[in-house]
């Protein structure tokens, strides 16, 4: 019996579309419609690199120095981004998922997190995947199963690509009207309008040379409720939406030029989150989840 570095593979189909959905993190490997890829994943021999596909619970990106104080009680988190001092992204990427539901093409993943040092809290995160005729939609769902308030936050991590080798080709458009600006350990310093900036692609522009771990916020939301989020070929023959519904009020824009040289700038992580880096410190879009309460973040792709 041959084993996966993600683990078992959960594949989904719906007419031209597949995607696959991994035991390791709950992750997302591949997604791809019509036999072009729309998420630049990873290999079925490879472990997750960079974040892909992962998601970001019970925090989305950093936590200063791995510290918080909680309902009185001083905390302390592993660094697990030791360069930086921070501790990054959560605590399910790494952890065996389990499959709760699923059909040809749909599939529920769910991990328990434990009571441990830094988060003494009991809770369920599920991560609902299907393919329908709009694309791939995901709902993120966490859930108190302790006796006791939490915090929490919610993200996920993919990474797409409109079809050029570089995303330097490729024409973002990000519907925000203030950016963060953040310092050299990603952590928030200010919030800012993008008027006048090189963060402001409410127009769509080509990426070019900019390098981007940018977070956005006060997001401008379609006739459905969503914001989207789109990376297109120049020439607008192809492209991807990333949308957020619920529970998306931050986006994170990455392009990946601290990763390995073979990865960097390949695709472009466009990461829907409920709350910016270190907000278990600052509180913005904190959530405080009462025993038996329950938070859902929805996004999704659509290719085009």
């Amino acid at each position: 019996m041959t084993t996966h570095p993600s683990g078992e593979q959960i594949e989904l189909r719906h007419g031209d579309q597949t995607a696959v959905v991994v035991q390791v993190g709950g992750a997302l490997r591949t997604y791809d419609v019509a036999g072009r890829a729309v998420v630049d994943g990873f290999d079925v021999t490879a472990k997750v690199d960079g974040g892909r596909g992962q998601v970001l619970a019970p925090w989305p990106n950093r936590v200063r120095d791995g510290r918080y104080r909680w309902a009185g009680q001083d905390q302390q988190l592993a660094l697990s981004e030791a360069a930086t001092r921070n501790a990054i992204h959560g605590l399910v990427r790494w952890a065996p998922w389990s499959v709760i539901e699923r059909t040809p093409s749909s599939a529920t993943v769910g991990a328990r997190v434990w009571p441990q040092p830094g988060y003494p809290f009991l809770l369920d995160v599920a991560a609902a995947y299907a393919l329908d005729a709009g694309g791939l939609s995901v709902t993120l769902t966490g859930r108190n199963a302790g006796d006791v308030p939490l915090p929490y936050g919610v993200g996920q991590h993919p990474y797409v690509t409109a079809g050029s080798d570089l995303v330097d080709d490729a024409v973002l458009t990000v519907p925000a009207a203030a950016w963060i600006r953040t310092d050299e350990r990603g952590l928030p310093v200010s919030t800012e309008p993008v008027d006048g900036t090189p963060w402001d692609f409410r127009a769509g522009r080509q990426v070019g040379d900019l390098v981007l771990d940018t977070p956005f916020t006060e997001l401008q939301r379609d006739g459905e409720g969503r914001v989207v989020v789109r990376l297109a070929l120049g020439d607008g023959t192809h492209g991807v939406d990333v949308w957020g519904g619920q529970g998306t009020d931050y986006v994170q824009v990455f392009s990946g030029d601290t990763l390995a040289v073979a990865r960097r700038r390949r695709g472009l992580a466009v990461e829907p989150m409920s709350c910016p880096a270190d907000a278990f410190n600052s509180g913005a879009g904190l959530v405080t989840l009462e025993p038996g309460q329950e938070h859902t973040l929805q996004w999704g792709l659509h290719a085009w």
